[in-house]
Parts: structure tokens; sequence; C-alpha cells
């Protein structure tokens, strides 16, 4: 679990000191005590199992912040054990920002979002650790397989759950799932939508960011 305050509650220091300010720790803590399991019970493990999307949160040794998206079909994240799940790294950009970050900072912060069926979301925290896909396989049985023809995962992000807890589905927008069109296994940067934001065309370099002066 992450640091715990005086009150051994879950949660961070900051988290309870302003849970402290704002008069709230007695509606945390009763949060905690009820909706905070250090595991994946039965219900989540079900809901785990027929999600197409994911967000991944990571940051480096500093706490510098990334996060991320994963999606593919039913299943795609296996659930391995109450205490372990487990999604695949395919191809994609060649930057791999999470896996990166998982070498230097194995926390993460996982998000599924049922948006269609039930409304309601699953945060997921936790230790990852990469594996490659045959390693993994041979320990694993029941992997599921790539959505792609020929396609095959880089590796796995297994992740040792240490919090699972739900987000309740107040302003999650109820949406339509629709047919898709996929253009798989094309480098066509257009085809794929791979600068719909033009940064190609922006020349500005990366510089180190300003920092805004907040009062203390």
């Amino acid at each position: 679990m992450r640091e715990t305050s005086p009150r051994h509650a879950p949660g961070s220091a900051g988290e309870h000191r302003v849970q402290e300010i704002t008069g709230t720790s007695e509606r945390a803590d009763r949060f905690y005590r009820d909706q905070m399991l250090d595991h994946l019970n039965p219900r989540m493990r079900e809901f785990v199992s027929r999600q197409e999307m994911l967000f991944i949160a990571t940051s480096d040794r500093h706490g510098e912040c990334d996060s991320s998206f994963r999606a593919g079909p039913p299943g795609f994240v296996h659930v391995i054990d109450e205490h372990t799940l487990t999604y695949p790294e395919f191809r994609g950009n060649g930057v791999f920002a999470s896996v990166g970050n998982i070498l230097e900072n194995p926390h993460v912060g996982l998000m599924f979002m049922d948006f269609a069926r039930d409304r309601i979301g699953l945060h997921v925290n936790g230790r990852a650790s990469l594996l490659e896909d045959v390693e993994l396989r041979r320990h694993i049985p029941g992997l599921p397989a790539p959505e792609v023809p020929g396609q095959r995962a880089l590796m796995w992000t297994v992740v040792h759950v240490e919090e699972a807890y739900i987000h309740c589905r107040k302003h999650i927008p109820h949406l339509r799932k629709v047919d898709r069109d996929e253009s798989w296994g094309s480098d066509d940067t257009l085809r794929k939508g791979g600068d719909f934001f033009a940064a190609k065309d922006t020349s500005q370099q990366l510089s180190e960011p300003s920092v805004p002066a907040y009062p203390s």
C-alpha cells in the first residue's frame, strides 16, 4: 500500500492533510473501509475481464508523470489471480513511455472505465514488472492471443495489485459502441491519424517548461 498517515488509513499523507482541511476525514475513512481492497474480488475480476480499454498512469524516478491508453478485445487485460493482472505491449509508436517509466519506477495507476454497459469505473494501483511474451506464456496458460493476425506482444506488463476501488458513475457519460474500421499494420501516418494535431509542422523545439509562482 502507499504511505499511510498516523490514522493508518490507505492513501498519501497529502490526501489526508487535504481531508483534514476540508473536513472530509470521516467520509474518506468510510470510503477506505467500505470500498478499498488490496486485491481484486470476484466482481472486480469479472469486470476487468470484459473491458476493452485501459488508462495507465506512470512516472519516472523523478516523479515526472505520463498517462497512456491501451485497448483490445474483451479479455486483453488478463486477470492471473486476485492479486495479479497483465496486459500486452505491442509495437505502437516505438516510444514506450509507460514501459520506460516502469523500468525506473514500478508504481502504476490503472483506470478501467465502462462507458457503455454499467457506467462505472475501477481504479487499480500497484507495482508493475515486465516479462517477455515467451516467458510469461510458459508460466501462465490462457493468455489472450493478439487481436490482429501475425501480431505479437513485445512484452507484458504484469501488475501486482495493492489497491482496488470503485470510481462512481456520477458524470461518466453513457456512450454507444459502433463498428470500427482500423488500418491494422499500416505505417501510413494519415491513415493512422498519427499527425492529427499537425505537430510535425510545428518547428518549436521542446524547451524547459516555465514554473509558475504559486503563493505558499
